[in-house]
């Protein structure tokens, strides 16, 4: 079998820091490459991956300002389709745009939706709703107006996370900077809680980081330690005595919340889209409604087991299991196209 991986090139695949689908799609790459599947992954130049690799753009325009963004979207792109009979499946993370080349090709495409960003995008996945295989990151995240070939969780690369027992006093924030994430709510809940607060991710609002970050940080009890890559992510997931994500938003996935759990870390979160499918109340965290039922979740953390924690997000969200799903989808989708 192989199988070409179409990544995005707003980061590096895997991203130096964030990068949520370049993540996801490395680890699907890595995952089928330890299968012994000849992968091939159309990413950035700088990209690392034990297949074979093939670019267009030797960095992501999301780290060089000079580079034109829906140009070399369409160089990247159009670099796969001009070689897709050399693949048995496409297996597309690049959101919408691929599609509109599906119909132009044999090699069937098997899209991860990673979320609407859009309603208006939902129009082009329409169109190609009865010759694509959709995947869904979560059961909450799929559109009534689609049809979709499985619900594959997002799977990490579990050597990546270590598990600490005992964790140290502070609440954590990790995700971007952005009024749907929480970060304001998180630092409410943690100067009511009379907690430290951790801060990391990429700052992708400005004026909302100026207005309801910025001013309550104070390198004491409330600190920012700007955007993290991977071995700091482990580092403070670990220690963090809880992970809260009061997100105001039907969130796809959240692999935070996995990475958290991962660790042993559990994860204190607003019940919004894929929360109670990733979070097991009273188990590995608590699914909440306002910052008062958060705040009761913090005096409440205690009870949960670390162990169990792990356990959960290893039976749920390896890289592993991902890979297994995927591979099925594949088999699937190739046994309809020989029909």
């Amino acid at each position: 079998m192989r199988i070409a991986i179409l990544s995005p090139i707003t980061w590096r695949t895997p991203p130096a820091k964030y990068g949520p689908w370049e993540q996801v799609a490395s680890n699907v790459a890595e995952g089928l490459i330890e299968k012994n599947i000849d992968v091939t992954l159309f990413a950035t130049g700088n990209s690392i991956t034990k297949g074979k690799l093939q670019y267009v753009s030797e960095e992501a325009y999301g780290e060089n300002q000079d580079m034109d963004p829906k140009v070399w979207e369409c160089l990247h792109i159009s670099n796969l389709m001009e070689q897709a009979n050399k693949f048995d499946l496409i297996h597309n993370h690049f959101d919408f745009l691929p599609l509109t080349y599906s119909s132009l090709i044999k090699t069937p495409v098997v899209t991860t939706i990673h979320g609407l960003s859009s309603p208006k995008i939902l129009e082009v996945y329409k169109k190609y709703n009865s010759t694509g295989f959709y995947v869904s990151i979560s059961n909450s995240d799929r559109s009534p107006e689609l049809g979709y070939t499985a619900t594959v969780y997002n799977g990490i690369n579990t050597n990546e996370f270590t598990f600490r027992p005992t964790p140290k006093e502070y609440l954590l924030f990790f995700g971007r900077i952005h009024p749907e994430k929480g970060a304001s709510e998180s630092i409410q809940i943690a100067k009511r809680s009379g907690r430290k607060l951790i801060i990391s991710g990429l700052i992708q609002h400005q004026e909302y980081y100026n207005s309801k970050v910025k001013p309550f940080i104070n390198d004491d009890d409330i600190v920012y330690v700007g955007n993290s890559g991977p071995r700091e992510r482990d580092k403070l997931l670990g220690e963090a005595y809880a992970l809260l994500h009061p997100i105001s938003f039907k969130e796809p996935f959240g692999l935070s919340v996995a990475e958290s759990m991962m660790c042993g870390t559990p994860v204190i979160a607003f019940n919004l889209g894929s929360m109670p499918e990733l979070i097991f109340h009273g188990k590995t965290g608590f699914l909440v409604n306002t910052i008062d039922e958060a705040l009761e979740a913090v005096s409440n953390i205690k009870s949960i087991d670390r162990r169990y924690c792990r356990e959960w997000a290893f039976s749920k969200f390896s890289r592993e299991k991902m890979t297994e799903e995927y591979l099925e989808v594949y088999n699937n989708v190739l046994k309809l196209r020989r029909i």
